[in-house]
């Protein structure tokens, strides 16, 4: 095995939200091999999410999302730990994903959104993008309230 890159390990670091000093043992450990270290990092990240579940969310923020006929609206209610995490750019962004997916694909409740593939990427479901951002954050992470008003409807 040859030396790891730096930007390697910065890649997989901005990808996963694993510190630097993990992501390069990963990769010392699976000889370099990015895929495999992404799968790793990524699966422990999940599960320092579940632990991450019973902690009280009472910051957060309110994202809508017209549509560019103007005839579709979405809000989404999205909570976490601490107003630090609600002025996020990643936090942020997935409040923004998840008034999107609302919009075009619409859900009855949080419970409906979280087992909805992403519109962006269907290989994800809406659940992964929330839990790589508690990974990401190392804050609980949870969909509050959704609406989504059609004209007509």
């Amino acid at each position: 095995m040859g030396k790891i890159s730096l930007d390697l390990i910065r890649k997989l670091k901005v990808e996963t939200g694993a510190p630097v000093i993990r992501v390069k043992k990963v990769l010392e450990e699976v000889g370099g091999g990015e895929k495999k270290a992404f799968e790793i990092l990524q699966k422990e990240g999940f599960e320092r999410a579940a632990t991450k579940q019973g902690r009280e969310t009472s910051q957060g923020l309110v994202e809508t999302y017209v549509h560019h006929s103007g005839k579709i609206v979405s809000v989404v209610e999205l909570f976490c730990e601490t107003d630090f995490v609600a002025r996020n750019e990643l936090f942020k962004n997935l409040a923004h994903d998840l008034a999107l997916q609302v919009a075009s694909m619409g859900a009855k409740d949080a419970n409906d959104l979280i087992g909805q593939e992403f519109i962006r990427d269907p290989n994800k479901k809406v659940g992964d993008l929330v839990k790589e951002v508690i990974a990401k954050t190392g804050e609980n992470v949870r969909i509050g309230r959704i609406y989504r008003v059609e004209l007509g409807k």
